[in-house]
């Protein structure tokens, strides 16, 4: 079953064709040295042995994805007249755009010369370039288009969905993209193993009766209350089909998103699941006018998100809310897994400038939510429960 998810991918997913170039890459998390140091207290020698277990973890993920995409290229290469595989050290952040080195294989060598000669390459990069140079960037791309990849599978430790160079691929070059970070082998038997027709039918229902919708409320039966407008906002059906030019979803795909409109979520979100485990302890993110303004809890992941949100405000921001539809993911301690869980929502932090916000940053990072009640309010003030202690009363 393995190898055959692995060719429904390139056949069923992508669609990819004979005649075409698929850029296959993967980036490789540097391992940390063991601190060899005597802890001077019991609580000391715990937390060590917590995070080194953590630590040789996510060694081991990385190693078995890098396997992983190995296998795929080599499995690819019958699909496509030329499959480009490559592997560079990890930016360390969701949403990050990954290094030049990638965007020549992805753009072509002259069209980087291009953005670097005209000073656009580096503020892209740094996620600090403005309107006017996004657009001249897009004209340059666009003229030399014909010299980009036509597909691209992204099989990362960080996810580079929310990025720039993903946007320029699929919007400006028609490149179809699949995301797969923090991919693991057992989603190919589970979350991949799905009625993909059933799947599309679903989310694109689901699309449709949240499209109309100008404010959304959420609840759970641990304490989250949030809500935000969203007027103005696309909203996005993450079939797992991405056959049609310009295409670009997760792999396991199964979820409806958008962009809440920026500085109008207010409420708190408790945190039970961290991106790939179980909190210790709960933690409670405070919401105000479309921002984190306070993190708490004893859980020391709480360290981590207070560092990321220190270092840029934009960092803070309530980026997106999706919905899963997938009715074979079940996995919790997996977060590109577990967003797409039929019945949760999950909401991001950071970066919504690619998938019809205004928040550009090189931090996305997402979060699940289990048993969710999801209510809409439509213009003439009407509202309809979609998700009810997750269980999905429309799409279906």
């Amino acid at each position: 079953m393995t190898t055959s998810s692995i060719k429904d991918i390139f056949r069923t997913n992508l669609g990819v064709k004979k005649k075409e170039t698929v850029l296959l890459f993967t980036d490789l998390v540097s391992q940390k040295k063991k601190d060899l140091s005597p802890p001077p207290t019991h609580k000391g020698r715990k937390e060590r042995f917590l995070n080194e277990n953590r630590e040789e973890s996510e060694n081991q993920r990385g190693a078995n994805l890098r396997c992983l995409s190995l296998l795929a290229a080599e499995i690819g290469k019958s699909y496509c007249k030329k499959l480009i595989y490559h592997e560079y050290p990890a930016t360390g952040n969701h949403g990050a755009e990954p290094p030049v080195t990638v965007w020549e294989l992805a753009f072509g060598k002259k069209t980087v010369e291009a953005l670097k000669k005209n000073n656009l390459l580096k503020p892209v990069l740094r996620k600090t370039a403005k309107d006017p140079d996004i657009s001249y960037a897009e004209e340059i791309i666009r003229k030399n288009q014909t010299s980009a990849v036509d597909c691209v599978i992204a099989l990362s430790h960080y996810s580079t969905s929310h990025t720039r160079f993903r946007d320029f691929l699929t919007r400006v070059c028609g490149c179809r993209y699949a995301s797969m970070p923090l991919f693991e082998m057992s989603m190919l038997e589970g979350s991949m193993h799905v009625d993909w027709k059933a799947l599309a039918k679903r989310t694109i229902a689901l699309s449709k009766t949240v499209a109309p919708a100008e404010y959304i409320d959420i609840t759970t039966p641990n304490g989250t209350h949030i809500s935000f407008s969203k007027k103005g906002r696309k909203v996005l059906p993450d079939t797992g089909i991405l056959t049609k030019e310009g295409s670009f979803g997760n792999l396991p795909a199964g979820e409806v998103f958008l962009a809440p409109v920026e500085g109008t979520a207010n409420g708190r979100l408790i945190l039970e699941w961290g991106p790939t485990r179980q909190l210790a302890s709960p933690l409670t993110l405070t919401v105000r006018d479309g921002l984190v303004v306070d993190v708490s809890g004893k859980d020391e992941y709480a360290l981590h998100l207070h560092k990321k949100l220190s270092e840029r405000p934009e960092n803070r921001n309530i980026a997106e809310l999706g919905i899963g539809t997938n009715d074979a993911a079940k996995r919790p301690d997996n977060i590109l897994e577990s967003e797409k869980i039929l019945g949760t929502i999950h909401i991001a932090l950071g970066d919504n400038s690619s998938f019809g916000g205004k928040v550009k940053t090189p931090f996305h990072q997402d979060f699940v939510f289990f048993r969710p009640t999801v209510t809409l309010q439509y213009k003439d003030n009407s509202r309809q429960d979609i998700l009810k202690t997750g269980r999905l009363l429309c799409g279906s």
